[in-house]
């Protein structure tokens, strides 16, 4: 049977209770196993000595603790200031959002990352947690700012606030009064506020629930140097459900990121011991860690259901795309050779080991 048609007839979906207990909301993993069926990938032929694998992977994700601080500058830019180093591009995702929030460029916004010194307490830095933490409380804190403005510019124009909207970076009077008075900008308001209330700022201290774990399903092509035992990845899609893409270049970075670290675990990455115990392969040159010119381009597909329990539709995204790696990999050694290995890394010795084991046997 086709794998991708046996896992479409199993597919978890809404509703789905899953292995560790809670029931599955609106999922994308019936999508993920859509566009890899629908793939360029999946349709192409394979050559000699060559096998194709796939797998799908699950990362139930997760929120936790997390601060931010959203200052207007005298000159009308924004500092934004989290407690979670970037790790995969959440500072470039972070600006994103506070500035289509605030309707401005987002050059206009600068993204610190502080300590505990600096701002409240935020949770561990995770693949699959800190854009998702951080946007919440980056959210709350700017939508202060916005009602902050509002209340400025009603100060100035001596109307009630609730008569003011905020778009397109500015201020502007409802209807009736909306012809009487010209737009107030962010950056007109910044240059007010020391005559109308002090600077403006403001910061939310949250531990954020409601975390949507992501699932992903894998292609993998391989080759296999039969006098070496080499596997050779050849070509490598990960199509996954990523909510919504705050910044699309960073999220296809995170699942290349997954997937060349699990090409690692698949094929070389191996502690080596003595019969000491100690480690006899304790630098990179023998702790084989794959490099570029180990691996094809990685290919992304990115499933789009968002969220529903988070304001822009985020769910992680950096830790899925490692788990179905290794099984992807050995799926598609099974499919080109007809061997089953049950223990990583799938290494040269060990392939040699699987392909003599015939001949050894047939000596005995």
């Amino acid at each position: 049977m086709d794998p991708l048609d046996f896992r479409l007839k199993n597919a978890a979906k809404e509703g789905t209770k899953a292995a560790h207990g809670p029931v599955f909301p609106r999922i994308g993993y019936i999508e993920t196993l859509e566009a890899a069926k629908n793939s360029d990938h999946y349709k192409r032929p394979l050559g000699k000595l060559q096998g194709r694998g796939v797998a799908s992977g699950f990362w139930f994700n997760a929120g936790g603790e997390s601060s931010a601080q959203v200052n207007i500058t005298e000159d009308g830019n924004v500092v934004v200031t989290t407690g979670h180093p970037d790790i995969g591009g959440s500072r470039a995702g972070i600006a994103n959002i506070c500035a289509e929030l605030l309707g401005i460029d987002y050059n206009r916004v600068s993204v610190i990352i502080g300590d505990t010194q600096t701002i409240g307490f935020s949770n561990l830095t995770g693949g699959s947690r800190v854009l998702f933490a951080s946007s919440m409380v980056v959210t709350q804190s700017t939508e202060k700012i916005i009602q902050t403005l509002r209340e400025r510019a009603a100060k100035i124009w001596e109307i009630d606030p609730e008569a003011v909207k905020w778009e397109q970076g500015a201020a502007h009077p409802v209807s009736p009064n909306a012809g009487q008075f010209e737009p107030l900008t962010l950056k007109e308001l910044a240059e007010k506020a020391p005559a109308m209330g002090g600077p403006i700022g403001a910061g939310v201290q949250l531990n954020t629930v409601g975390a949507d774990g992501g699932f992903g399903t894998h292609v993998c092509d391989v080759e296999i140097d039969v006098d070496l035992g080499i596997v050779r990845v050849i070509r490598y899609t990960a199509v996954q459900d990523v909510g919504r893409a705050i910044h699309p270049g960073y999220v296809e970075g995170q699942l290349q990121g997954g997937v060349a670290q699990g090409i690692g675990w698949a094929l070389n990455e191996e502690y080596i011991y003595t019969k000491e115990g100690k480690v006899d392969n304790p630098g990179f040159l023998d702790y084989r860690m794959p490099v570029c010119s180990d691996l094809p381009m990685l290919d992304c597909i990115m499933v789009e259901i968002p969220n529903p329990k988070h304001p822009q539709g985020v769910k992680g995204v950096g830790e899925v795309p490692l788990v179905p790696v290794m099984a992807a990999v050995a799926n598609a050694i099974y499919n080109a050779l007809g061997k089953r290995f049950y223990a990583l890394p799938m290494s040269p010795p060990k392939v040699l080991e699987v392909l003599d084991a015939p001949t050894q046997q047939a000596a005995e």
